[in-house]
């Protein structure tokens, strides 16, 4: 085992001017009143990573260029698919529209584990809520399921960034499984 250069990982990635060959997964996320600019910027590199559709920013969630968000997002603000919105119940109703489905990372009475997503959940919307009270209620009302994280210890959740990547990578990998099953047909 040999660890690869940044010039040998570089070769097999895409360029910003290759970007709109990529199959990106069919996922937009709302992030909603997010606090923290290195969550924003640390969502961004995560969002690069598993290369989704957009990434709405919402409410008082800062935006680029703030120093702090661009420093921890490495340059994804320039590969990621975003908007400012301030309100987010005009992106969710515009989605609905479009027949995207709308969940949300929280906690509820009816909540399932994030990884029993199934065929029919894409293309999806996923809302993200505050690092502090998460989805509010207004904006759960308006989803069509919530799915969460089980949690094994005395906490009761993540980061929301490291609970954003944690989802956000196990939603790729069910849409490639289902995407190969289904020979690209979803």
């Amino acid at each position: 085992m040999k660890k690869l250069t940044h010039d040998q990982i570089s070769q097999n990635r895409s360029t910003l001017e290759n970007l709109h060959k990529v199959n990106r997964l069919p996922v937009q996320i709302i992030l909603n009143s997010i606090r923290s600019n290195y969550n924003v910027g640390s969502i961004f590199r995560s969002s690069d990573g598993a290369m989704i559709e957009k990434l709405y920013l919402c409410g008082y969630t800062p935006y680029p260029p703030k120093k702090e968000i661009m420093k921890t997002a490495l340059g994804a603000t320039e590969s990621v698919n975003w908007e400012y919105v301030k309100d987010p119940k005009e992106v969710i109703q515009k989605l609905k529209t479009d027949g995207i489905k709308i969940g949300a990372l929280e906690l509820t009475d009816n909540s399932f584990p994030y990884y029993e997503l199934k065929q029919d959940s894409f293309p999806l919307a996923l809302i993200i809520g505050n690092e502090i009270t998460g989805v509010s209620q207004e904006l759960l009302d308006l989803c069509d399921f919530s799915i969460e994280i089980p949690q094994y210890g005395i906490k009761q959740s993540l980061n929301v960034a490291v609970a954003y990547g944690v989802a956000l990578f196990e939603l790729r990998k069910i849409y490639d499984k289902l995407s190969d099953k289904n020979q690209g047909v979803l």
